[in-house]
């Protein structure tokens, strides 16, 4: 698997991937997202993701949508708490086409106030939905508990008062701060020439002025273990246990996502699964999950269980994490921990746009792509002290937080 690179003059970075499938993909990847908003511009990251496709100086909105869209291509955006992204789907022959679109989108667009009066009130809708789903509701307002008082804390999608706030001016306040040229990356896995792909970029990109970034995102330092136990009408009690976790750059990034993948990853065997589901019978949904930042990580496991069952739950998640604590896994146990890893990791390359966002934010962060065989070693490389010694560190519960949603008796 080879990726190819390139840096134009105004300090945007392209990867590139060739592919001969008939579908190509295409992204454009700029590291700024939630925790990059001073206080009251929160939401404005995830606002603009919705605006920025709202018309451009030469293109209306439904004119913007439907350039990719009327060829059967599939164009969608996401926001995270450090990367805004813009990426679309579509058959080989319309690279042209989506290069150009994209440039339209990133650097001409008007942001009419009418457009942005009647998405505030689209975004508002999207907040009051995830408030009607706790089982996902319940992750923000942990990593807000996790990270109090700092910018990781604050909610992607912000919250109706803020975003009521929002006018054209903040926004284009926010991409002359923020959209800088040093900070994109354009990512590709498709069929075309890395030749042809570069001069494409370099005409719809490559014109527009270098803006390097000047500020530095004010780092996190870390924060005191809290429980938080909240009664809400609902169903079902939702728990969330966690601890701050280590950053992108961290020697034992690879390992905690090896240890997480243990745990509650997406394998109906992890540990936990099969500990509270299979063998007792508590939990529909048990999952554990590690997200890296920058300087900083969280490590998170939920469950949702009948509202009586909650305190069996925990003790049997606490048994289970006590396992990884106490004694290294033997020979067999590791070998096959990592497979499971190394063959579930095989899977996602599968996928060429997962491939294409994931291409895009290793530049952004170590400024290259691991190919899938240095992903291999670096797993393969991980001793059970290895994985004994984060076990002690991260799933002590003495440092452990936690987050609950009881049923709220009538």
């Amino acid at each position: 698997m080879e990726y190819q690179f390139y840096t134009l003059s105004n300090g945007i970075r392209i990867v590139h991937r060739q592919s001969s499938r008939l579908v190509s993909h295409l992204a454009v990847m700029i590291n700024t997202g939630t925790r990059d908003e001073l206080p009251e511009e929160e939401g404005m990251a995830h606002f603009i993701e919705h605006v920025i496709f709202k018309g451009t100086g030469k293109r209306k909105v439904h004119q913007v949508l439907g350039r990719l869209e009327n060829i059967g291509a599939d164009l969608n955006a996401y926001t995270t708490k450090e990367e805004t992204c813009i990426h679309a789907s579509f058959l080989s022959d319309f690279y042209p086409r989506a290069i150009e679109l994209f440039s339209d989108i990133l650097f001409n667009s008007t942001f009419p106030e009418k457009e942005i009066d009647k998405e505030k009130d689209v975004v508002i809708d999207e907040i009051n939905a995830y408030k009607d789903s706790p089982s996902e509701l319940i992750f923000d307002e942990f990593e807000e508990m996790l990270f109090k008082g700092h910018a990781l804390g604050r909610s992607i999608l912000g919250k109706p008062a803020a975003v009521k706030r929002i006018n054209r001016k903040k926004i284009l306040s926010f991409i002359a701060n923020h959209y800088n040229t040093d900070q994109m990356v354009i990512s590709s896995v498709g069929n075309i020439r890395f030749e042809r792909l570069v001069k494409l970029v370099s005409e719809a990109f490559g014109q527009q002025p270098a803006s390097l970034r000047s500020t530095r995102r004010e780092e996190f330092t870390g924060g005191e273990p809290t429980e938080v136990i909240q009664q809400r009408r609902i169903f079902q009690t939702h728990c969330i246990m966690g601890n701050h976790a280590y950053g992108y750059t961290h020697k034992a990034r690879t390992t905690l996502a090896l240890l997480t993948n243990m745990l509650g990853g997406p394998a109906m065997n992890s540990r936990l699964s099969m500990a509270l589901r299979e063998r007792n019978g508590l939990s529909y949904n048990i999952e554990s999950v590690y997200t890296p930042y920058t300087e900083a990580g969280s490590f998170m496991i939920y469950l949702g269980t009948d509202n009586g069952a909650l305190e069996k739950a925990i003790a049997l998640v606490y048994k289970e994490l006590n396992k990884f604590r106490e004694k290294p896994l033997g020979h067999l146990q590791l070998h096959t921990a990592k497979q499971q890893f190394t063959g579930q990791i095989a899977i996602s390359f599968e996928s060429n746009l997962n491939d294409t966002l994931s291409m895009a934010k290793s530049v952004l962060i170590y400024d290259t792509v691991d190919t899938h065989e240095v992903l291999i070693s670096k797993i393969n490389a991980i001793t059970a002290a290895d994985l004994l010694e984060v076990a002690r560190e991260i799933l002590d519960p003495a440092r452990m937080s936690m987050l609950i949603y009881k049923n709220k008796k009538s």
